[in-house]
């Protein structure tokens, strides 16, 4: 990796589609090269994704720590940091993070979003969105700040809502979008745009 090239960090918890979105963006003259992929879940299907690819992986198994949120940061903190990245990028990193852990990367975590925030924060966000009647659903990428879903958003996707949808008929059409904002978000991020770049 040139020390020309911002190094990026992302942090997954399952089959890691869009860290591999990201990972293939990461080419020629992007600004940024993944350094590392990290796993809270050792049975997470993105780690061989990561490795097949090249690029570094981890995982620190949450569960080892028996609920102490805080050490399991610690233990976060320390191995993300051994590799030195200039950016984190969230891509389906299913553990709510802490104030502290959020403040030692503050203005360089990112994190997606399967909402158009600020609306359906959380969990099961296709179904609230199709059971509240909107006619889009979509994703959103935002800087990650100590208010879970919240942070300014630096990038948006819509898809429209189609009679008879269910949450998994939206989820696969917004999981198109999101392969294509998260990679061009993060470009325009490392590059220090901030407008958010709606597709």
């Amino acid at each position: 990796m040139s020390d020309l090239h911002k190094k990026v960090a992302i942090l997954i918890s399952g089959g890691g589609s869009n860290m591999v979105s990201l990972a293939k963006s990461m080419v020629g003259d992007h600004p940024g090269r993944p350094c590392l992929v990290l796993s809270n879940l050792p049975t997470a299907g993105g780690l061989q994704k990561a490795a097949d690819m090249g690029i570094p992986t981890a995982v620190v198994d949450h569960r080892s720590f028996k609920g102490d949120r805080e050490v399991f940061e610690e233990e976060l903190i320390s191995v993300i940091d051994a590799y030195a990245p200039d950016a984190i990028a969230l891509a389906g990193f299913m553990r709510i993070l802490t104030p502290k852990f959020i403040t030692h990367y503050a203005g360089r975590m990112l994190n997606i979003h399967p909402s158009l925030l600020p609306k359906y924060k959380g969990l099961h966000t296709h179904q609230r969105a199709i059971e509240a009647g909107d006619a889009e659903g979509g994703c959103s990428v935002h800087e990650v700040t100590a208010e879970l879903d919240d942070g300014p958003i630096l990038g948006q996707a819509r898809v429209p809502i189609l009679p008879g949808d269910t949450p998994d008929d939206l989820a696969a059409r917004v999981l198109v979008q999101e392969h294509r904002l998260y990679p061009a978000v993060l470009r325009r991020f490392l590059e220090g745009e901030t407008e958010p770049l709606i597709l």
